[in-house]
Order: C-alpha cells, then structure tokens, then sequence
C-alpha cells in the first residue's frame, strides 16, 4: 500500500458558489510535502464552512476507484481531479474503518473522520448532469483525514494501516447510512466520532 501522488491545489478557479472561487484544482507535487494539522503545506480551503479543519485536513481517494470511474465516464481521470490530496494504491478506502489509523511514510499518523459528502462545486468541477446523485449512488466516496502526527510526504511513501477500533462502520457504510446495528455498535465502541457524525449515527441507529 502507498501513496501515489500528493497533491496541492494549483490555483483557484471560479466555482458555483457564493464564496466565489475553489481549491478543488489539485495536482501532484514532484516534491516531499510538509504536513501539518490542518494539511498540506501550500493547500488551501476556500468554502471554510463546509471544508477544512483539523478532522477535514486531507482527503484520500484510491486510485481503483478513480480507476473505476474512468472506464464508466470513458474518460482520463488524473490525480488530484477529484479533489484528493491523496491519491493511494493498494489501500481500500471503501471499507476503511472509521477511526482506523494510518502511518503515511516513516512520520505521518492519520485517522479516518468521514466519507467524502458530494457537492455542487465537484458536480461543477465534472462538468456532468446530476454527478452528485450519481457519485452518492456508486457509494465509491473516498475519506477525509485527520492529522495526528505531523511530517513531510511524497510520492511512493508506504502506507501501514496502525489500528482499527472494535466495531463495523466502514466509510461505505456510513456513507450508504442505513444499517442501524452496525451504527449501534460504533457508538457503543471507543472511537474517535466527528459530532456530525455521531449525530448522524444516533438518528440512525434510532431507527431500530
């Protein structure tokens, strides 16, 4: 498992909201990348209410599932595309617990917060008819990181899953957000939850 590319944004471009321009345009960097505990060095967030903070510090999308998408959409899909800081391989994000934590090269520690919810502004940035609907369907969402212990990253670093808490939300699950049990059982657990989430979970496991 490593990372392939890390990735920053190059620029801001204009977006569909009112906050006016996005960071959503990222793109792979030929050099090791400081982090920090708000994320990469030289990245930048522009809709601060919906985005970045310290359990948002990162996004990480495998390259199978760009890789997925780019056989359905018949077209290239490059790192960074998406918006992810992170481009993997060999790691299963879909089925990443949350709260599992991750080393990232010989310093980087991150923990697994939340799936990737979609909005307007990556239905812009696709430039597809109803790309959220259909991102949310496919149930391929990628997640958002935490930072636990800072260093630097680049292109090739390993990754090395540390720790997985004792319970069954995957990011697929919590992402689909249906199954009550299993939503029980990771509030019952010990991890680590995002208040959203743990708001989310109780109205679902309340369903039962």
């Amino acid at each position: 498992m490593r990372v392939l590319t890390v990735n920053v944004v190059e620029e801001l471009i204009p977006g569909p909201k009112e906050s006016g321009l996005t960071a959503i345009d990222k793109r792979p960097q030929s050099r090791r990348v400081p982090v920090g505990f708000l994320g990469l060095e030289g990245d930048r967030v522009c809709d601060t209410e919906h985005h970045g903070g310290r359990d948002q510090a990162m996004y990480a999308y495998a390259r199978e599932d760009s890789g997925w998408w780019a056989e359905q959409l018949g077209r290239e899909i490059p790192a960074g595309l998406f918006g992810e800081n992170l481009s993997t391989e060999g790691l299963d994000i879909t089925n990443a617990l949350i709260g599992e934590v991750w080393r990232l090269g010989d310093e980087v520690e991150v923990m697994v917060r939340a799936p990737r919810i979609p909005c307007i502004t990556f239905q812009a940035r696709m430039g597809i008819p109803r790309w959220v609907k259909r991102f949310h369907q496919e149930g391929r969402p990628g997640a958002y990181l935490k930072v636990l212990k800072t260093g630097t990253l680049g292109a090739g670093d390993r990754i090395e899953v540390l720790s997985r808490p004792d319970h069954e939300v995957t990011i697929g699950v919590m992402f689909a957000a249906q199954d009550s049990a299993k939503m029980r059982g990771m509030l019952d657990s010990d991890a680590d939850l995002v208040d959203e989430l743990r708001d989310e979970a109780q109205r679902i496991a309340a369903r039962a």
